[in-house]
């Protein structure tokens, strides 16, 4: 097995695991929320969640969009998140993953199942019968909108990360380039770097 497929293989099972994690905690976080409140309070939860689902679905789409070479000149004159933007377009690959496929799809679902709650909430306060049509109408027309809202949001979102990647990588740049240096957490590595270390370590053994 190449480098290549032991790397991809590595990433996937990675995903999967922060997925599972992440999921199960947004959906019991989203649940906790959901519990007890009153239906229009649901529908705002409901929203949040479909905007952050939008809003990380752009950072991904503008990531793979941006072009890291503005980014150099502005690391050479030590711009405050250069550095870490040229490491978010050079991983554009897992970064587009993990905000379009990990948090993108876990909004989804969970947006998915929070309106089903707030549908029941709505039914509630309303005093709907169960299998009524005003039940129906009222479960269609919420489903359709979210979901419209969702669809179009990103749209937009995509035409906003395609325009405007790099100030949108730069922004996330000094974000991450804040969180690192503040908390030490080194979350994404130079894929240059790696190249570097491992000729220098073939070298050293070529010796």
């Amino acid at each position: 097995m190449n480098e290549t497929m032991k790397n991809s293989i590595k990433w996937s099972v990675s995903i999967a695991v922060i997925t599972f994690v992440l999921a199960a905690i947004f959906s019991v976080t989203s649940n906790m929320v959901l519990n007890g409140v009153a239906w229009y309070a649901g529908l705002v939860v409901v929203l949040i969640i479909v905007f952050i689902g939008i809003f990380f679905d752009m950072l991904g789409i503008a990531a793979t969009a941006a072009d890291e070479t503005p980014f150099h000149s502005m690391a050479a004159k030590k711009v405050y998140g250069a550095r870490y933007s040229i490491k978010i377009v050079r991983n554009a690959d897992k970064f587009a993953s993990f905000c379009n496929d990990v948090i993108g799809d876990i909004s989804g679902i969970i947006s998915g199942t929070a309106s089903a709650i707030v549908i029941i909430q709505l039914t509630i306060s309303f005093q709907l019968e169960g299998g009524s049509l005003k039940e129906y109408i009222v479960s269609v027309t919420l489903t359709s909108f979210i979901a419209s809202l969702t669809v179009g949001g990103k749209a937009l979102g995509k035409t906003f990360a395609i325009t405007y990647s790099k100030d949108i990588i730069f922004r996330v740049g000094k974000v991450l380039q804040f969180v690192e240096d503040r908390f030490h957490i080194v979350l994404m590595k130079d894929k240059k770097d790696k190249t570097k270390k491992k000729r220098y370590k073939r070298a050293k053994q070529n010796i």
